[in-house]
Parts: C-alpha cells; sequence; structure tokens
C-alpha cells in the first residue's frame, strides 16, 4: 500500500481538479447538470482513482486504477476542447488546463509504465 498523498502526479492531479471546480463556476447555469457535472466529475476521477489504486494489494491493480485515470485525463481532455469552442472557456486558460493536464498524463503514465516493466521481471 503507497500513501497516494505523497505522490506528486496526484497531487497535481488533485490541484487540477480544483482548478477545474473553479474554471467551471463561471459555465452557465443550465449546464450544471450537464458539462460543468461531467467535467468536474471526470477530473476528481484522475485523482481519486490514484488514490483507490494505490490502495489495493497489488501492483497490477494499482496500474489498473492508473490506466482508469488516463481514460478520465482523455475524456477532461475532450470537454475542455468543447468548453473553449463554445464560449464557455477562455482559450488562454483553456491552453493552461490542457498543458498542465498533458503533463499529469505524462507522469501517471510513466509511472504506470514503471509498474507494468516491474510486474515483467518477477
Amino acid at each position: 500500500m503507497i500513501d497516494f498523498k505523497t505522490l506528486n502526479y496526484w497531487k497535481r492531479a488533485y490541484k487540477f481538479s480544483l482548478d477545474i471546480y473553479r474554471e467551471t463556476t463561471s459555465f452557465p447555469r443550465e449546464e450544471k447538470y450537464g458539462l460543468t457535472s461531467q467535467i468536474r466529475r471526470a477530473a476528481i476521477s484522475i485523482p481519486i482513482n490514484i488514490s483507490e489504486g494505490s490502495g489495493r494489494n497489488s501492483k497490477k491493480e494499482f496500474a489498473n486504477f492508473l490506466q482508469i485515470s488516463l481514460g478520465s485525463a482523455s475524456e477532461v481532455e475532450c470537454e475542455l476542447l468543447l468548453s473553449k469552442d463554445i464560449g464557455y472557456l477562455n482559450p488562454e486558460k483553456c491552453l493552461y488546463l490542457l498543458n498542465e493536464l498533458s503533463e499529469i498524463r505524462k507522469m501517471i503514465f510513466s509511472y504506470r509504465e514503471s509498474i507494468l516493466a516491474e510486474l515483467n521481471t518477477e
């Protein structure tokens, strides 16, 4: 079991989800149960799956939860692009969030690959 709060990629994913919550407060009220809810759930799913996976009993399970986090990150990417293109999100802010998301994805992917490599040598 790993203390997820010590993982740098969890810290960044958690901060990213807070950024998403803050940015989506300005989305139109009619999107409360639509895009606003969807992007928030996908964003928080990234650190949630990291934390859940870190508490599992095997590295294989942890790697699976990291893969789920990567899937959520892809979902957020699409939702950010949509939010920008329909005018809910400032293009500069969108670019910042997309860049941060890209860095988080690289970190998660790299850690997942190291777990899988370790499993292949056992």
